[in-house]
Order: structure tokens, then C-alpha cells, then sequence
């Protein structure tokens, strides 16, 4: 029996674009399952009986299907918002068909036994902030002594304790769910990683509203995009501090930083894979900093990372192909 590759994203994804472009070169043609196009465009059946289940979901644009017996592996990239055939849908009848469609689509996925990069559960448990400080420091890591609290006298006190600078950072949305609304309702595009000025603590009473995180501001020598695709690792090299648009954040892609390809100390590196590993993720980007004095500090992890950026500034970074092929051998190992 001939296994497929399903992968889960949205119309807008690039990485899913080029993956598709590897893996049918390969001899292995991925279904694609839209989540901004479901279900309008999908047409999708399950059925059960006292000897278990079987299924189908089928592209009507393209005429493609996949049965639920046909999945080995699966990548599970980025979310989309659901979308209905009717335009004018009130507003508790769009409501529900989402939770209907979300119940369809993930009552039958979660029910496969196969290979994921994302399994949606793993990836819910791996993404909270302040569960990730928790962790790094279970497996050895230095972290940025922090705070997330929403009484305004202990982010005064922090900041008095550290002798130094904090920074703000959201530990959600950096676009401030701007991308969650509609865009006549948004009022920002998002912030960045903030460096907290006296003026700002000024108006420190805000946290009250809604608890925040705040970091002590660690002094960089450069930075580390660390990517673990399977049992591969890439180690990114970021000369952040080569240009004052990135010296406190990295992600303004404007500044043409140097990017180069670097290896981690084996401690590092095995810490880094124990970290991700004890998640059950077989994909993960950690964001480390180093310091002058050489010191391996922990920042996050991103279980659903951005990667591309990171290839077409290190070439000899094979990232998508890596990915490809980590579908393909699981892929194949079915068979």
C-alpha cells in the first residue's frame, strides 16, 4: 500500500510552497489541506463501526483525495482561519460552524497513528513562555532573570533590583493580534522587543490592566537561531549588534546583518536537543544569546519557527530539504 504526506497550512505559506516543490521532485506528491480554505473547498467524510474508522478527504478544485489509511506522515505549519461556502454567515452561525469545523477536522486528525512535525497537542503544550524559563533551567540553561505580573510595584521592584535595563516583550502575539481581527479594527502593527525607558516606568501603572513580561536586558555578542529539524541541528549565527536597528531586536529585517553558519559547544547543543526532545517536537527553533563573556543564554523556543529567512542567508543551510526528507523516510518507513 503506497503512503502519502499530508500537510496542514494556509494558502499564504511559502515554506509549505517550496516543500511541495522538493517533495514532488522527489517522487512524492503532498496533500495540502488549506485551513483558510476549510471546508469550503474541501470535501471531507469519516465513518465509524465496532471495527474502527476509515475516511476521506477530497480537494474539489483539484480533484485530489487522500484516505485517512494512506497517511504516514503529516506537517502541521501554521494555522488559517476557517472559511464557508455562504458569505453571510450571522455571527453565532459562523461562530458554531467554526467549532463544528474545528471538531470534524481535528477529531479526525488527532485519531491517526502516523509521524507529525507539529502535532497540534505537543505543539499547545510547548508554546507558553513562562513554562519555556521553567524548562531551560531544568536542562541547564542560563536564562534572563525575569518577571510577568500585573501589579505595578513589583515591576518597579524588579527593575530596581536589576542594576541594569529590562525589556518588555510580548509573550503571545509580537503583531498584537493584529493578525486575529479584521483590519479595519486594528489599531497597531505590533512591537517589538522593547527596551524600558524611565519615561515608560512613569506610566508603569498600565501592567494593571493586563500582566506583562519583562526581562533584565542581557548585553549581546551575538545571537543564535538554533533550528532542529529530526536529528539534525543548525546552529545560526547573528551579528545583531553590527547595526543599531537590531541591536535590541534581531527580526527587523531591514538591517543586512551578517548571518553565518556556526557550530555549538557539544554541552550546548546536547541541551538543546534535550530540550526539544523532552517535548516529543521533531521540529523547534530555540533563540539563544551570547554573551561578551562568551555565556549561552536561553531566550525561547519556537515549536512552529519561522525557517526560510534563515536558508536564504545561509544557503548552505538545507532546511527545506531537510524537512522533506524527514516526511519522505517516514513516509517510506510505512510502506
Amino acid at each position: 500500500m503506497t503512503k502519502k504526506i499530508l500537510i496542514i497550512s494556509n494558502s499564504t505559506d511559502l515554506h509549505v510552497d517550496l516543500v511541495a516543490e522538493i517533495l514532488q521532485h522527489k517522487g512524492h506528491t503532498a496533500f495540502r489541506l488549506n485551513l483558510d480554505c476549510f471546508p469550503r473547498d474541501y470535501q471531507l467524510t469519516q465513518s465509524f463501526n465496532s471495527h474502527g474508522n476509515e475516511g476521506e478527504i477530497k480537494h474539489l478544485l483539484s480533484g485530489s483525495s487522500i484516505q485517512l489509511h494512506e497517511i504516514a506522515s503529516i506537517w502541521a505549519r501554521k494555522p488559517g482561519e476557517f472559511s464557508f461556502r455562504s458569505e453571510d454567515l450571522g455571527v453565532q452561525e459562523k461562530t458554531y460552524a467554526k467549532l463544528e469545523a474545528e471538531q470534524t477536522l481535528f477529531g479526525l486528525l488527532l485519531g491517526l497513528n502516523c509521524f507529525w512535525i507539529g502535532h497540534p497537542l505537543i505543539m499547545r503544550g510547548a508554546m507558553w513562555k513562562g513554562e519555556q524559563l521553567q524548562r531551560a533551567l531544568r536542562f541547564g540553561f542560563q536564562i534572563p532573570n525575569s518577571i510577568i505580573s500585573n501589579q505595578p510595584q513589583h515591576i518597579r521592584d524588579f527593575y530596581q533590583k536589576q542594576q541594569a535595563s529590562i525589556i518588555f516583550k510580548s509573550m503571545s502575539s509580537a503583531s498584537l493580534a493584529a493578525d486575529q481581527v479584521e483590519f479595519t479594527e486594528r489599531r497597531t502593527h505590533g512591537i517589538t522587543t522593547t527596551l524600558v525607558s524611565e519615561d515608560l516606568m512613569e506610566n508603569i501603572d498600565a501592567v494593571s490592566e493586563l500582566p506583562c513580561h519583562f526581562q533584565k536586558y542581557i548585553h549581546k555578542q551575538y545571537e543564535l537561531r538554533v533550528t532542529l529539524i529530526g536529528e539534525h541541528i543548525f546552529a545560526a549565527k547573528i551579528h545583531s549588534q553590527a547595526d543599531d536597528r537590531t541591536m535590541i531586536d534581531s527580526r527587523d529585517m531591514s538591517a543586512e546583518i551578517p548571518y553565518e553558519a556556526t557550530q555549538l559547544p557539544a554541552n550546548i547543543e546536547q541541551q538543546c536537543r534535550d530540550f526539544v526532545s523532552s517535548y516529543g517536537l521533531n521540529f523547534s527553533a530555540l533563540d539563544l544569546i551570547v554573551t561578551p563573556e562568551n555565556e549561552y543564554v536561553f531566550l525561547e523556543n519556537n515549536p512552529a519557527g519561522q525557517f526560510l529567512y534563515i536558508e536564504q542567508l545561509i544557503p548552505e543551510f538545507k532546511l527545506l530539504d531537510t524537512v522533506a526528507n524527514l516526511l519522505i523516510k517516514e513516509c517510506t518507513c510505512s510502506n
